[in-house]
């Protein structure tokens, strides 16, 4: 909103700094800013409102040290998370932008799923929750809306030569020439198109560019509707399976928050440099437009985490619960789809991967040594794999901060293989 405000003062009044709000840099540090002390000044009263409601974690008792501590902790913490997001994107954000609009959709419709599911176990005292089905329902549900979306929408779109768009047969949305510099300041025009595609960015590949539409071409010139099929399934899968990772991570103090913060620095430096024409080229990216729009909304994600995790670094004052897991992970997923930058999540979100796998392994493994040596083994000591840490008898502050490295050290690999071709 303040955009556009700025906008309007700015064209018609040419009042001193109103143009500032039109620089993606000067909104990115104010939405920081402003999302950082929503959730550290409001996200106290909030944890104190929570209190007196008596909204408190009921701990299943687990065998882990200090886990019984933990009993009656405000939950539902993740309303601190949607709110310190929500107001600075609303604020600071164009609210004409596809893809700020799509983010927006994702932050209230995944929190109102969470939500359901805290208000469930909470307030009617049933431990089970939304049920699976229901909870897998409004995740397909998301992915739906963004694949139809990124399959339809006329805004959705990336830029490439004319001449390759013409050749693959894409669907041209809009020709046009620029300019590119030469090293000998002679400047040469280049015919470039804006095209609907299913391309994405492929890491660690030289030409790295992949089009879904490859695992539909057998069908031959009638693959359209098959392909749109394909990639729908594809989001959805993407969608449901780091949202789930996510929740499954929020496990012990500090973990999913945290984590998810250096996930969205990560994901805010491929919304700048993707929606940069001059960046994008050298890094031979895909250049998406408007997409740099995406930076104040990560600006948003990463001051809601860090702040949030004031309140929820060991030991906790509140648990993000599914209001907040459910969110930040559908909220990853739907970030990197825009982006094309989807196949770098088992990379970037190596921390949830592995959490998910341990109980994927540990549920498989269990359930095959019992059809076959009559009782049920163990690969972890305990599933997910920080609780295995934790029964080891190491203490959850340093399980993790370790964590944290980790995840520092992948974000790092994610943002070299713009380069490593």
């Amino acid at each position: 909103m303040l955009y556009h405000f700025f906008e309007y003062i700015d064209k018609y009044y040419d009042l001193p700094g109103a143009g500032l709000f039109q620089y993606i840099t000067f909104r990115a540090a104010f939405a920081i800013i402003l999302s950082l002390i929503i959730s550290l000044v409001f996200g106290g009263r909030i944890i104190s409102y929570l209190r007196r409601l008596q909204i408190g974690e009921t701990v299943r008792d687990l065998g882990l040290e200090g886990q019984k501590a933990k009993e009656g902790t405000p939950t539902m913490g993740g309303v601190i998370i949607i709110m310190a997001i929500l107001v600075p994107c609303l604020l600071l954000a164009r609210l004409d932008n596809i893809y700020i609009l799509l983010m927006i959709f994702t932050t209230v419709w995944m929190g109102l799923i969470g939500g359901a599911d805290d208000y469930i176990k909470v307030f009617l005292k049933n431990k089970e929750g939304l049920s699976g089905k229901t909870k897998i329902f409004g995740q397909v549900f998301l992915g739906l809306v963004v694949a139809v979306t990124m399959l339809l929408s006329h805004d959705v779109v990336i830029r490439m030569p004319l001449d390759e768009a013409k050749t693959g047969g894409y669907t041209i949305m809009k020709e046009y020439n620029i300019p590119i510099p030469r090293v000998n300041d002679i400047t040469r025009m280049t015919n470039m198109a804006y095209v609907k595609t299913t391309m994405t960015n492929v890491p660690f590949f030289k030409d790295n560019n992949f089009d879904y539409a490859v695992l539909t071409d057998f069908v031959g010139d009638n693959s359209g509707f098959l392909l749109s099929v394909v990639f729908t399934l594809i989001v959805i899968f993407i969608v449901t399976a780091i949202s789930n990772a996510a929740n499954l991570t929020d496990g012990i103090d500090g973990l999913a928050a945290g984590t998810s913060a250096i996930i969205g620095v990560t994901l805010g430096i491929f919304a700048y440099v993707s929606g940069n024409t001059i960046i994008a080229d050298y890094l031979n990216i895909f250049y998406i437009p408007n997409s740099a729009e995406l930076v104040i909304f990560s600006a948003c994600f990463i001051g809601a985490c860090i702040g949030f995790l004031w309140h929820n670094s060991f030991p906790a004052r509140v648990f993000m619960g599914d209001t907040g897991s459910l969110t930040i992970g559908g909220i990853i997923a739907v970030l990197a789809l825009l982006l094309r930058k989807e196949l770098l999540l088992p990379i970037l979100c190596g921390i949830f991967v592995a959490e998910n796998l341990s109980v994927v392994m540990q549920v498989s493994y269990f359930k095959y040594t019992k059809r076959k040596y009559g009782e049920g083994r163990r690969i972890f000591k305990m599933s997910p794999l920080h609780h295995h840490f934790q029964k080891e008898g190491m203490h959850e502050a340093k399980i993790v901060t370790r964590f944290w490295i980790i995840g520092i050290i992948l974000a790092i690999v994610s943002v070299i293989t713009l380069k490593i071709r």
